[in-house]
């Protein structure tokens, strides 16, 4: 596992992501116009009629490189992401160009894995880049058939560090809950809120943390908790689970009791599932393993991350990865009065639970 480089003078990134019309322009165009004392390199990959707008622009221009009236700068991808972040820093390093932090705006049709995958693969980027989280925005209205229909919609919800559910004041609240938990269902890592753009936090958006190995930066003390703080409300009857739970067996508890809405009969192809040990792991053994589980499952492992206990280390280990890329940091030291654990979970494309399950149990130390 390759450690991540120092954080200090890095550039943070914040992915923008949700399908077509659920509010992505809305929300970037608030940050230009609002997040003040903030100069930031907008990067989209499409660039049209659903792109920022002109009067945002001092001029219209074919250069790949525009810069916006507010000290910004917005680049279209032509060509290659790795190529345009490359290009960003030689600017910047040369004094051409002056941003603070850069916003990646996917286009609503994308998996959004290859473009988190651009920040492990190229060393130059990962040394000057720093991913600080992937953000969806889900259109309550058009949510659930968005999430029928379209799996890259699944897979943008499971990358999620943070989803926003927009337009919350277009349907009532029993279908809001039944969104709300099928998002859950799918990531159960990811903090979920409703969102009026003209009233959200921005700071909560873009300082997240959220897609972070760097030891400073330690995991969400939240992370995995037993009742995720955003949806304690939903899980009061939910019993103790085993330590390889799955996180959307409380379905049935979720949305209220609202056990008759058609939410219950989804079979979405994304989905999570969580593996908890008070055991110590043989690192010899976790890492060939997931070595191993990378090699069969990557191109259908989303996310994975988390929290590992192991033998012979006075220290939680923090663990992350996308698809293939993986990579693991030291984190704060395990307290004389708290019990070590392993707290991990895998979000992907119909992953097979029983095999993941069996074999972390298999790393165990004895």
């Amino acid at each position: 596992m390759k450690a991540a480089p120092s954080p200090e003078k890095m550039v943070p990134v914040t992915i923008l992501t949700g399908f077509l019309g659920a509010g992505k322009t809305t929300l970037l165009k608030r940050i230009l116009t609002e997040y003040h004392g903030r100069r930031i390199a907008v990067i989209e990959n499409e660039f049209g009629p659903e792109s920022i707008d002109t009067d945002l622009l001092v001029q219209d221009s074919e250069e790949q490189i525009i810069e916006l009236s507010n000290g910004c700068v917005c680049c279209t991808v032509r060509g290659d992401l790795m190529r345009t972040l490359n290009d960003l820093s030689v600017k910047r390093e040369a004094g051409e160009l002056a941003f603070e932090r850069v916003v990646i705006e996917t286009t609503g049709m994308a998996n959004p894995g290859p473009v988190c995958q651009t920040f492990f693969m190229d060393d130059e980027i990962a040394d000057y880049y720093r991913l600080d989280a992937v953000i969806t925005v889900v259109d309550a209205k058009h949510g659930m058939e968005t999430l029928d229909k379209q799996e890259e919609s699944q897979k943008q919800v499971g990358f999620a560090d943070r989803i926003l559910i927009s337009k919350r004041d277009l349907v009532n609240e029993v279908d809001y809950q039944a969104l709300r938990a099928r998002l859950m269902h799918i990531n159960p890592r990811a903090s979920i809120e409703p969102v009026n753009f003209g009233q959200t936090d921005l700071k909560a958006i873009i300082d997240v943390s959220g897609f972070n190995l760097n030891s400073i930066l330690d995991i969400d003390p939240d992370f995995l908790a037993d009742e995720h703080p955003d949806a304690a409300h939903d899980h009061e009857d939910e019993q103790d689970h085993e330590h390889h739970d799955h996180d959307g067996e409380c379905d049935d508890h979720c949305a209220h009791h609202h056990q008759d809405h058609h939410h219950s009969h989804h079979d979405d192809a994304i989905g999570a599932f969580v593996f908890r040990s008070s055991k110590a792991f043989n690192p010899e053994r976790l890492e060939e393993f997931l070595s191993g589980i990378v090699q069969v499952y990557g191109p259908d492992l989303l996310r994975y991350k988390g929290i590992l206990y192991l033998k012979g280390i006075n220290r939680r280990m923090l663990f992350q990865g996308v698809h293939m890329m993986m990579g693991a940091e030291p984190g704060k030291p395990w307290m004389a009065n708290e019990k070590p654990n392993t707290k991990m979970v895998f979000i992907g494309h119909k992953l097979p639970q029983e095999i993941f399950t069996r074999g972390l149990e298999q790393c165990l130390a004895s």
